[in-house]
C-alpha cells in the first residue's frame, strides 16, 4: 500500500523458502515484555540470539492497534493498523525482511472472535446504550457462546464479516509479507453455543472458507488455530491443512515437578490423537499459561535427598522436559524466555501486566545451559528432520521412566529420562543390538541384551543414536555469578557517546563493571576496584561501540546483575 509522498519499501529477501509445517520451531514473542527499548529496530539486532537458539519462525502476539495503551493485544480495535508503540510499518517490514534473510518465518497473531469499542466497525453501527446495534452488519448484539465473550462478538455467518476478515488477512500478506497467521480463539467462529465436546459443523465451514480465501492469495501461508474444540473437529481442520494449538502445559509441568500421576504428555503427539498429518503445534508454555520453571520452584515434589524446588535442580528439570518436548514429531512452540527458565509468575503483578525483561538470565550458568539444551535440540531437529519427524515412533510417557523411540533408516534415536524424585530403572527399548552413542556425552555403548534395564538418577536424561554425532558443548561464556540485588538508573538510553549508571551498594568490596554483547560475551572491562557501601556513579564511554544492543554488568564480590542499553 502506497501513501502520498512515501517511498515504497524495497524488499531485500525475495527468494525466501518457508519451512514445512512439521518442521516449524516457533518462538512466541510479545514486544512489550521482550525488549526494554520496545523497538522493532532493536529486535533486528536481537535476531542473532534467536537464530542461535535454532528457531525458524517468530509468532508475534497481535501487533495491531488495540483498546487503551498497554495490553497483550487481544482487545483489537484497528485490525489493519500496526501498533505505533514499537515502530513504523517500515521498521516492521525491516524485521520481516531480516527474518527472511535468516530463514525465519513471521507469523501474525490475529483476533477475529471480537473487537472493542474504538473499532470503527462498532462505532459506525453503535447502539445508543452501548455496543453494536441490531443494524450492525459485522457484530452480534448478544454474544451467542457464553462464557467465552469479550468486547463485541463478530457474527461469523455475516457476509460483511467474511469480507472484512479476508481483507485483513490479505493486507498482512501483501503489505508485510507475513508468512501466516495464528488466529485467536477460533472456537468462537460460530453463532452457536460452544459446548466443549460437540462437533460444530458451521464453525468448521467458516474456518475452511477463511483458509481457502487466504490460500487463494498465498497457497503456502501458515494457518494456526487456537481452537480447543473436540478432537474430531480439530482432526478435520488438520486434514484440511490448518495447524492447531496443542496445549500441553499442565502435563509437562506435572512431569517437571515430579508429580507423576498426571504427567503423561503423549497427547502432544499428533498420531496419539488419531491425526494423519503432523499439524499439532504443541507447547510447554505460552503467553496464556503459568511458567514451567515458576511452578517447579513453587510446587515441585521433593524428598530428603532430592528437591525439585531447588533453583539448580529446577533448571535441570526444565532441561529434562525440553529434551522430551523437542524430541517429538511435529511443529513446536517456545514462549519467550522459556529457554532461559523464566520464572516470574504470569500473575505478577497481574496476568496481563508488564513483566520484568530479564536478559541477565543469559549470564547465569544454569540458565545458559538450559538455553544450550534448547539450541542443541533445535539443531538436532534441523539436521535430522526425518528422524525427529518420523512416522515410525514408539513411546511410553506415562510413568516415572519415560522414553521415546524414533526410527528412520538414516538415524535412529532413543530418548530416556527419569521424571521422578528417586532413582529408577527402565528398558530403553533399543530396536537392535550393537553400538549406540550417548549424544550428550559422546560415550559409545555396546548393547547385547535388549531387555537390559538402565538406571537413571532423578532428573537424568539421555539420547542414544544409532550413528555417532558431534557431541554438543553445554557451556556458559561468563564466570558463574549470583544475582546482585540493586536498582540502577542507566541514562541516557539509547546512548551515543557516554552512558551514566547511578546505583546504591549495600556492602563494600571488589566492584567490577563490564560491557556484554547480546550473546553474553564480555567485550570490555570498564573498571575494577574496591568500593565502599553507598551511592555509586559510573561513567561509561560508548562512543566507539557499534550501533546495537548491549548489557552493562555490575558485579560486587562475585555477585552480578546486567542491565540492557542501546548504542545509537
Amino acid at each position: 500500500m502506497m501513501f502520498p509522498g512515501q517511498e515504497e519499501y524495497q524488499w531485500q529477501s525475495n527468494d525466501y523458502v518457508r519451512p514445512a509445517n512439521k518442521d516449524l520451531r516457533i518462538y512466541e514473542l510479545h514486544m512489550r515484555d521482550f525488549l526494554a527499548t520496545k523497538s522493532y529496530t532493536t529486535l533486528v539486532d536481537t535476531l542473532d540470539y534467536l537464530e542461535e537458539l535454532g528457531i525458524n519462525a517468530i509468532e508475534f502476539m497481535p501487533p495491531g492497534e488495540f483498546e487503551n495503551n498497554d495490553s497483550w493485544g487481544y482487545n483489537p480495535s484497528f485490525h489493519m493498523a500496526l501498533d505505533k508503540r514499537y515502530g513504523t510499518p517500515e521498521m516492521f517490514k525491516a524485521v520481516v525482511d531480516e527474518c527472511h534473510s535468516r530463514g525465519i518465518a513471521v507469523i501474525i497473531d490475529i483476533v477475529f472472535n471480537h473487537a472493542f469499542g474504538q473499532s470503527p466497525l462498532v462505532n459506525m453501527y453503535a447502539d445508543p446504550d452501548g455496543g453494536a446495534s441490531s443494524e450492525n452488519p459485522w457484530f452480534n448484539q448478544v454474544c451467542p457462546h457464553e462464557p467465552y465473550c469479550w468486547g463485541e462478538d463478530f457474527n461469523h455467518e455475516a457476509a460483511a464479516t467474511k469480507r472484512f476478515m479476508d481483507r485483513v488477512n490479505r493486507h498482512w500478506i501483501e503489505e508485510y509479507r507475513a508468512d501466516g497467521f495464528r488466529f485467536d480463539f477460533t472456537k468462537g467462529f460460530t453463532n452457536t453455543p460452544n459446548a466443549n465436546d460437540v462437533y460444530n459443523a458451521p464453525r468448521v465451514a467458516n474456518l475452511q472458507r477463511m483458509s481457502d480465501a487466504i490460500w487463494s492469495v498465498d497457497p503456502e501461508s501458515y494457518i494456526i488455530l487456537e481452537h480447543f474444540a473436540p478432537n474430531s473437529e480439530e482432526e478435520v481442520l488438520s486434514d484440511y491443512g490448518m495447524m492447531v494449538w496443542g496445549n500441553m502445559t499442565y502435563s509437562y509441568a506435572e512431569a517437571a515437578m515430579g508429580w507423576l500421576s498426571n504427567s503423561n504428555f503423549d497427547w502432544g503427539i499428533y498420531s496419539q490423537r488419531g491425526w494423519s498429518d503432523p499439524n499439532l503445534v504443541t507447547y510447554m508454555e505460552s503467553h496464556d499459561e503459568e511458567r514451567l520453571s515458576f511452578k517447579v520452584q513453587e510446587f515441585g515434589n521433593f524428598n530428603p535427598n532430592y528437591n525439585t524446588r531447588d533453583y539448580a535442580t529446577a533448571m535441570a528439570r526444565h532441561e529434562l522436559a525440553a529434551v522430551f518436548f523437542l524430541s517429538q514429531p511435529g511443529p513446536k512452540m517456545i514462549w519467550q524466555f522459556g529457554e532461559l527458565g523464566y520464572d516470574v509468575s504470569i500473575d505478577v503483578p497481574c496476568r496481563v501486566c508488564p513483566k520484568p525483561i530479564l536478559w541477565n538470565y543469559f549470564q547465569l550458568n544454569n540458565r545458559r545451559r538450559l538455553y544450550d539444551v534448547y539450541s542443541t535440540m533445535n539443531a538436532l531437529r534441523e539436521d535430522y528432520p526425518n528422524t525427529f519427524n518420523s512416522t515410525d515412533i514408539n513411546y511410553s510417557l506415562g510413568g516415572q521412566f519415560k522414553r521415546i523411540n524414533l526410527y528412520n533408516p538414516g538415524l535412529d534415536a532413543v530418548v530416556i529420562g527419569n521424571f521422578g524424585i528417586t532413582e529408577v530403572s527402565g528398558v530403553p527399548n533399543f530396536p537392535f543390538t550393537g553400538t549406540w552413542y550417548d549424544y550428550f556425552s559422546g560415550e559409545a555403548i555396546i548393547e547385547e541384551n535388549l531387555s537390559n534395564p538402565f538406571l537413571l538418577q532423578p532428573g537424568e536424561y539421555r539420547i542414544y543414536t544409532s550413528q555417532p554425532l558431534e557431541t554438543p558443548v553445554l557451556t556458559t561464556s561468563v564466570e558463574e555469578m549470583e544475582l546482585l540485588d540493586i536498582s540502577l538508573n542507566l541514562y541516557p538510553n539509547p546512548a551515543m557517546d557516554q552512558i551514566t549508571a547511578d546505583f546504591e551498594l549495600e556492602g563494600e568490596g571488589m566492584m567490577e563493571v563490564m560491557i556484554l554483547d547480546m550473546n553474553g560475551r564480555i567485550i570490555r572491562e570498564v573498571s575494577k576496584g574496591n568500593v565502599q557501601a553507598g551511592m555509586q556513579r559510573v561513567l561509561v564511554d560508548v562512543q566507539d561501540l557499534a550501533e546495537g544492543n548491549y548489557h552493562l554488568l555490575i558485579a560486587l564480590n562475585g555477585d552480578a546483575n546486567a542491565f540492557p542499553f542501546v548504542k545509537e
